[in-house]
Formats: C-alpha cells, sequence, structure tokens
C-alpha cells in the first residue's frame, strides 16, 4: 500500500481527495492536515510515502511545508496541488524538491497516476503544468546545438518518447500513442533518462524545447 498524507484548508476537498485515493485500492490515506505546519508534524508522526499539498494554506502554505518536510522527512515524496493554472511557484516547487504538480481540476485517475508515479521514483506534472513550464523557460540562445547533440544518443523509439514527453504527454498516454503497454513506456523512459542525463520528465521536456 501507497502510505499518503493530504494537506488542504478545505474540509470538503480533502474528503474528496481521499476517496478519490482510496477507490484505487492500493493507496491509504493515513493522515490529513489542514495547514503547512500540521502537515509537516503529521508527516514526522505517521511517515507517508507521498504528502499532496496545496499550495495555499494558512499558517505555513505548500512550499513552506515542503522546505520543511525535505528537512525533517526526506524520504516523504511531496506532490503539490494547485487550483491555478498559472501558478508561478512551479518552477520553485520542482526545485525544492517536489516529485509531481497536479490541478485540482485534474481526473481522478490523473490524481493517482500523480500519486503512483511519486511513490516510484518518478516526478509527474500534469500535462498543463508541463506546458506551463514549457511556456516559462524560453530557449537560451546557444544551448539548441549542445541539446540536439545529446539527443542524438537516443533510438528512433526514444526520441519518439522523449518528444511525446515534451508535449506533456503521461506514460499512459504515450503507451496509447505509440501502441506499447505503459511497462514498456517505463522502460523506454529510464532509457531516455539515462542515455541523456536527466533527472526527471521536466529536465527531458526542457532539453527537447531546447532542440527546436
Amino acid at each position: 500500500m501507497v502510505r499518503v498524507l493530504v494537506a488542504d484548508d478545505e474540509p470538503l476537498i480533502t474528503a474528496g481527495i481521499r476517496t478519490v485515493l482510496e477507490s484505487a485500492g492500493d493507496i491509504d490515506v493515513v493522515a490529513t492536515a489542514g495547514d503547512g505546519s500540521a502537515a509537516v508534524r503529521a508527516a514526522v508522526r505517521h511517515r507517508p510515502d507521498v504528502a499532496l499539498l496545496d499550495i495555499t494554506m494558512p499558517v505555513l502554505d505548500g512550499l513552506g511545508a515542503l522546505g520543511e518536510l525535505r528537512r525533517q522527512t526526506p524520504a516523504v515524496r511531496a506532490v503539490m496541488l494547485t487550483s491555478f493554472g498559472t501558478e508561478p511557484n512551479v518552477l520553485r516547487a520542482l526545485r525544492d524538491g517536489a516529485s509531481g504538480f497536479v490541478l485540482k481540476h485534474c481526473t481522478p485517475d490523473e490524481l493517482i497516476r500523480a500519486v503512483r508515479a511519486a511513490h516510484e521514483g518518478d516526478a509527474y506534472l500534469s500535462p498543463e503544468v508541463t506546458r506551463m513550464v514549457l511556456g516559462m523557460v524560453a530557449p537560451a540562445a546557444g544551448r539548441r546545438h549542445e541539446a540536439l547533440a545529446r539527443l542524438t544518443a537516443l533510438s528512433p523509439r526514444e526520441t519518439e518518447i522523449a518528444e511525446l514527453v515534451a508535449e506533456g504527454l503521461s506514460n499512459a498516454d504515450i503507451g496509447r500513442r505509440v501502441h506499447m503497454s505503459e511497462p514498456s513506456i517505463k522502460t523506454y523512459m529510464s532509457r531516455v533518462l539515462t542515455k541523456l542525463g536527466c533527472a526527471n520528465r521536466v529536465e527531458v521536456a526542457l532539453l527537447v524545447r531546447d532542440a527546436g
């Protein structure tokens, strides 16, 4: 079972998230919190695998809670939640160690995928968030040649998958697009990350963007 902490200052949202996650069968919500400070205390007490943190919470916001979790419970992987499609703190959250970023209007399946991905050590961003990040980071002059050179290490299939990652597609969506199973896509993604020297999907997407 994947043990999850849900932190959101809206009880109805928290209850809905719990219902969605526990419907998956392999996820157990072991604690909830209504503010960032309480979330950190709950994480220290319950040691969840994944913490879902709302960005905008009282006492201590989601970004502050993320920083404290990294210091006090580094094994806990954090997925950030937001209602806003233009959240200015996406890049900061990712730099600070967030394992995912999803919008509150995402589908139940997407929320479950985000939690599972974080638990498996992957970084998951909603497609809208991936596109947002790419739009926020303009390719720097001179990086195109380096990016193209790095991408030559990939096979044609790996290149195709990297380009689909840059479109913001999840592993499941990529599998449907190229008619392959999700486990096969995960294997290809592992190869892509290794060959490109990237830590996560966002770095792959940015590299493809730099290459044009």
